[in-house]
């Protein structure tokens, strides 16, 4: 399987952020794999988390996958 395929296949059961990406997917660009899906069709939200002062990642959900 390949990163996307892997990251889709995660998308389809649970968000993901880019500390999952790279610790279950040995991904370090999950932004522009998520690009990759949405040029494909795939509709997927991007929410901003902040945690404290100075954490912040993005969270991604697939909301509608492409035909």
């Amino acid at each position: 399987m390949t990163q996307l395929e892997h990251i889709l296949s995660h998308l389809r059961s649970a968000p993901i952020t880019p500390m999952q990406a790279l610790m279950d997917y040995g991904c370090f660009r999950l932004a522009a794999r998520i690009r990759d899906l949405r040029d494909a069709g795939h509709e997927i939200h991007t929410e901003h988390v902040t945690l404290g002062d100075d954490k912040r990642f993005a969270r991604y959900t697939l909301i509608k996958e492409a035909k």
